[in-house]
């Protein structure tokens, strides 16, 4: 049987699509028991502040650039800011469920590893999240940063962090939003084939401006997220079939019908060397019906 393949020449690995029931019902599931264990690491504000203000001074001893200069940037202009809050509140999350699912339609096994490693790196966060419970910058009056979702909106946080039934405002390290963003990037180049591929890079820039800027998040935030997909990178590797299994199927393995060896000769091969010395074909005149005659023979 022949092998299909896409107009583009690429054989066609629909065979490693998982089935799609079972993948909404996992990835469903995946995420409701990550956001249940937001929940269950809620509740440890002084623990949060405390670390908070260590995470602070460690940057400040690391040489990095103070949340707020970026901040100062955005808020020159409501409009920007703005933005930024929106880019924040409603990319994140539809931007990763678009990702997979053009990867799965279009990319399966590219899909299948994203979404392992989508899988590692939240719960790796999630474990983080219960032992090193941090407060972003936001909420630390060292930074003398402001809470633009509030003061400018949108915002998916309630104004009262301790009473937020929704989401847990303690669980800043590492950022997910920078680390989803970064390996929705590296999929997608790793997929691509384009030479513009690479502008996806794009995406994990902004939501980096964007975490720091509305002062969502730290720095440190995004360099130990960074770490944890780097971790999980080298994990789980990216499955590539081989060229031999990809190839296969490609040529024909029976005898072409209508063939018909010469008597005293072995079948047609086509993987076989040409013998030595001159051939003679005889029978039909279709480039699959030949018959190989020795020389000499029916004489």
């Amino acid at each position: 049987m022949y092998a299909r393949r896409t107009p583009g020449g690429r054989e066609s690995d629909a065979s490693a699509r998982p089935p799609l029931v079972r993948e909404f019902l996992l990835v469903v599931g995946l995420f409701l028991v990550y956001k249940l264990g937001r929940q269950a690491a809620n509740g440890h504000v002084d623990e949060a502040f405390h670390n908070a203000g260590h995470v602070w001074n460690f940057e400040r001893a690391l040489g990095l650039p103070g949340e707020g200069d970026v901040q100062g940037v955005l808020l020159y202009s409501e409009t920007l800011i703005h933005l930024a809050n929106t880019y924040y509140a409603w990319v994140h999350f539809p931007a990763t469920v678009l990702f997979l699912i053009w990867l799965y339609w279009r990319h399966p096994h590219h899909y299948v590893w994203s979404r392992r490693i989508l899988a590692a790196l939240t719960g790796a966060a999630l474990a983080l999240h219960l032992l090193f419970p941090l407060a972003p910058p936001r909420m630390l009056a060292a930074a003398g940063l402001v809470d633009t979702g509030q003061v400018y909106g949108p915002t998916v946080y309630g104004a009262t962090p301790t009473t937020d039934t929704m989401a847990n405002q303690f669980a800043a390290m590492p950022s997910l939003h920078f680390g989803w963003a970064l390996m929705v990037a590296i999929g997608l180049v790793a997929a691509g084939r384009s030479r513009w591929r690479w502008l996806w890079s794009a995406h994990p820039l902004a939501t980096l401006l964007v975490i720091v800027g509305t002062a969502n998040h730290y720095w440190l935030d995004a360099l130990v997220v960074t770490a944890l997909l780097a971790l999980a990178l080298a994990a789980i590797p990216l499955y590539r079939p081989s060229r031999a299994v990809r190839l296969r199927g490609t040529w024909p393995s029976a005898t072409p019908a209508g063939f018909a060896p010469a008597a005293g000769h072995p079948p047609y091969d086509p993987g076989m060397p040409a013998p030595a010395g001159p051939r003679a074909y005889a029978g039909s005149s279709s480039a699959q019906q030949r018959t190989l005659v020795a020389p000499g023979a029916g004489r």
